[in-house]
């Protein structure tokens, strides 16, 4: 990877020349390459909305993304796309002047959803599922509008395991964000390219590229969240036990049906012994 002006994209102008900085973001084209074909995402000549939140990880995905497509890695358009949903104090110029000056194609959009979930909610009840999806179905809007076959989320290794804990600690299930969903009306594809990066990686990339890192405490604090409750659980697990996140995840990959107990997945009753 070189880092003569002509020959990187402009979301890397000076990029840190440090052995480790370059380990790390071959690390991080690594296993976002990884993840895209393993999970079959690429349709050539297919356009992609990347969702810019202006965090660590969605500055890291949309970087990342990049990256493949200038090294001709990944046949595919981009373009960006952040949806301010009014949050008070929001700073709504900070994405648009940061992807103007990186010449990255995008999409501003305003939707006033942090209105709706402040009337909808209780006092004292976490609203970030209903943001969630408030924002998710203007994502696939802009999507269909913009000729997109896919919304592209920045989660990454940890975020999915944090779901699969708070799933199986709150919600009785064995279940997680998948890299690859197809949406409920079947005409638009969810990606997650970064699901085998870590997020101590973005984090590392996102500070030493120096990206305008806008803070996810816009809502307002909400302590007691069931995620950070889940997040300090695997946080104690790797501090005794270093790797034990990598180890989790890579059984979320290699799942056994019949040894589980699910009778929708394996059919126990059908076993029959060798006599």
């Amino acid at each position: 990877m070189l880092d003569q002006p002509d020959d990187i994209h402009p979301l890397f102008y000076g990029a840190p020349q440090s052995t480790e900085f370059r380990k790390l973001r071959k690390r991080l084209v690594r296993y976002t390459r990884e993840a895209i074909e393993q999970y079959g995402m690429i349709e050539p000549g297919a356009k992609w909305l990347v969702c810019m939140s202006g965090g660590k990880d969605s500055y890291t995905l949309l970087a990342i993304l990049h990256e493949l497509k200038w090294r001709g890695l990944l046949p595919v358009e981009l373009i960006a796309c952040n949806l301010d949903q009014g949050q008070p104090n929001f700073p709504a110029t900070v994405l648009p002047a940061f992807l103007e000056k990186m010449g990255v194609p995008h999409r501003i959009e305003y939707q006033d959803t942090y209105s709706v979930v402040m009337d909808k909610i209780p006092a004292g009840r976490t609203f970030c599922a209903l943001c969630s999806r408030l924002r998710r179905g203007h994502l696939y809007r802009i999507a269909r509008e913009e000729g997109c076959s896919a919304v592209v989320l920045g989660h990454h290794r940890d975020d999915i395991l944090e779901t699969f804990f708070m799933n199986l600690f709150h919600g009785g299930r064995l279940a997680t964000m998948p890299p690859k969903l197809l949406n409920e009306e079947g005409d638009v594809f969810v990606y997650r390219p970064l699901a085998h990066v870590a997020e101590a990686d973005c984090e590392k990339f996102s500070n030493a590229m120096n990206y305008p890192i806008i803070p996810c405490d816009l809502c307002g604090s909400q302590d007691g969240l069931q995620r950070q409750q889940v997040k300090a659980i695997l946080d104690g697990w790797e501090a005794n036990s270093p790797g034990r996140r990598q180890v989790m995840f890579r059984a979320l990959m290699n799942a056994r049906p019949s040894h589980l107990l699910d009778p929708k997945l394996f059919d126990f009753a059908a076993l029959t012994r060798n006599i």
